[in-house]
């Protein structure tokens, strides 16, 4: 995570309620010199700096030039400017840490204040994430109107993190979902309303049934509608831990997809909870994730029993090659990944709810207060202190870190394995970054490039983690699939395989897809190599891939991996 900052703009407030980008928080603006910051602020540098996170340059590099690339489109890389303000601005993108699924005091089944998680987030470098307490009845009654005041008042006091409100919704018919809206004047009625008309708990349209699936439908058209009504500016929807109980079924994937791309975008690729699988009796000996379930009345018959586990940490939609995501991607259908905390109660901490708390009358736990003993039986980080979703931004604003997300500029780890990626596929002065899509004459050369910058610096389990191997996984895209629950593609696998072993500096990789003559896309993930098997559907696909978790005995700073989201490449 580099960032780059035209300094030739001056500075200006922080309008948390506008599409207008806020200027780069004094810490990650490097034409502020150490002395011109606060104590907290160069606390926040210095710590950014030891893990990496600034200066490592190439995160931020010239990805193309004059304007920033999405799907669908390549432009061509133009000369050198002379001024290095310049081709940050122009070139480049700011890539921002952060966590779209957390819960406070205002979730039934969590208990910290929304200041204490916007604390963390911020001391564990990250630069946005949403609040996102559950769906249901009293949250719909009083909850998602009461922690807004917290979370601008959030806004304010943590200016240097940006704060989106949210909620998890309960999918109608599937299982959770963030869904979190720009900042603005309607944010409030905008989720009220739509927690009261499209949450399945509150609605009481959990089981699988059509009806239900339409209802879910129903949801994500409501929030298309809010936009174009001017309601609200922006609005997401991405599944959360999708495979966990076999509830998102392909069909329904699919489904919320296809109603509305520009806001059913994708899913957690890793699950939270990751301290969930750490071994009794000093972690909770669950599943990496909580995935410790086995399917039931309204889970997808179609699902092996594997898919109720984590692998390496990552979902099994996402884990598997040639898997679910993948005859996604193999469609074309843009549909990207992320990680995050899903933060309730943090391992190790020692807080407790605060007394006389009666969440039935109030929408919410009073004040945690401290409780003198470690919760080692609870399975949650901090946000950014395990995993971390970084997203390509035009700018620091809450318009360009949803536009990024959007548009797929996205990559995931989990314990600081490495601090920044820059991938381009390349063909002649054509390029384009995660998410993108290279339009080339048929015949074309076509180049994967990228640069990693790695750990370079102690975790936040003091220690240093190193990047053992790189996979590249290439696709043939197919096209449309005939069956709505499709979950396999058959010409997908790992082409390439780079053996790093380095903790620090950066690294260049570069593999040639060759001259194309069909649509192909190409997507990235790395290990530290401690846990590998070979992948589910066999040697020739992966060969070395993430192992399944084991339930009770899951240490995940003993596993750490990397992903990316795809590129494509079309021939014409």
């Amino acid at each position: 995570m580099s960032h780059s900052h035209d300094h030739g703009h001056h500075h200006h407030g922080h309008h948390h309620g506008s599409d207008e980008p806020t200027s780069l928080p004094p810490a990650l603006d490097m034409s502020v010199p150490d002395e011109g910051l606060t104590p907290d602020q160069l606390s926040r540098r210095g710590m950014l700096r030891r893990t990496g996170l600034l200066g490592a340059g190439i995160a931020a590099g010239s990805v193309v030039g004059g304007g920033l690339v999405g799907a669908g489109q390549a432009v061509a890389a133009p000369a050198a400017h002379g001024s290095s303000h310049d081709a940050g601005r122009s070139g480049g993108y700011l890539w921002l840490a952060g966590d779209h699924h957390i819960h406070t005091q205002y979730s039934s089944d969590a208990k910290y204040r929304v200041i204490d998680h916007v604390r963390q987030a911020n001391a564990h470098g990250l630069d946005w994430m949403v609040i996102t307490d559950h769906g249901s009845e009293t949250h719909a009654k009083i909850g998602v109107e009461k922690v807004n005041p917290d979370i601008v008042a959030a806004r304010d006091k943590i200016s240097d993190t940006l704060v989106f409100q949210g909620l998890e919704w309960n999918i109608p018919a599937a299982e959770h979902g963030t869904v979190f809206v720009h900042p603005g004047r309607n944010e409030v009625s905008v989720l009220k309303d739509f927690e009261n008309s499209f949450d399945g708990a509150v609605k009481g349209a959990t089981d699988s049934t059509p009806a239900n699936e339409a209802l879910a439908i129903a949801g994500v058209n409501f929030l298309a509608d809010a936009i174009r009504r001017k309601r609200i500016s922006d609005a997401l929807f991405l599944a959360n831990h999708p495979a966990r109980k076999g509830l998102d079924s392909p069909h329904e994937i699919r489904g919320w997809r296809d109603a509305q791309p520009r806001i059913a975008v994708g899913m957690e690729g890793a699950p939270g909870h990751q301290a969930a699988g750490l071994p009794k009796p000093n972690g909770p000996g669950s599943g990496r994730g909580y995935y410790d379930s086995s399917p039931s009345a309204n889970s997808w018959a179609g699902y092996p029993l594997e898919s109720y586990r984590t692998f390496g940490g990552f979902d099994w939609m996402t884990s598997t090659v040639g898997g679910l995501w993948d005859s996604l991607l193999a469609e074309g259908k843009p549909w990207w990944i992320t990680a995050n905390s899903d933060s309730h109660s943090v391992y190790a901490d020692n807080s407790t709810r605060g007394p006389n708390s009666d969440f039935a009358r109030d929408g919410k736990y009073q004040d945690p207060v401290y409780g003198g003993g470690l919760n080692l039986g609870d399975g949650d980080y901090w946000p950014g202190h395990y995993s971390r979703t970084h997203v390509g931004s035009s700018n620091f604003s809450y318009k360009s870190v949803m536009d990024g997300i959007r548009a797929g500029r996205v990559w995931v780890d989990h314990g600081g394995l490495i601090s920044g990626l820059n991938a381009q596929l390349k063909s002649g002065r054509s390029s384009v970054t995660l998410g993108g899509t290279l339009q080339v004459r048929r015949g074309s050369q076509v180049d994967l490039v990228v640069d990693i910058s790695l750990a370079n610096g102690s975790n936040w389990a003091q220690f240093v983690p190193m990047l053992a191997r790189v996979d590249v996984i290439q696709g043939d895209v197919t096209g449309r699939a005939s069956d709505r629950d499709a979950l396999s593609t058959p010409n997908t696998k790992v082409v390439k395989s780079f053996e790093v072993n380095k903790s620090t500096g950066t690294v260049r990789l570069t593999y040639s897809l060759g001259r194309l003559d069909r649509p192909v896309y190409v997507r990235l993930r790395g290990t530290d190599g401690n846990r590998t098997a070979v992948g589910l559907n066999g040697a020739g696909v992966d060969p070395v891939g993430p192992a399944i978790d084991v339930v009770g005995d899951a240490d995940p700073w003993k596993d750490l991996w990397f992903y990316s989201n795809p590129m494509w490449v079309l021939p014409a």
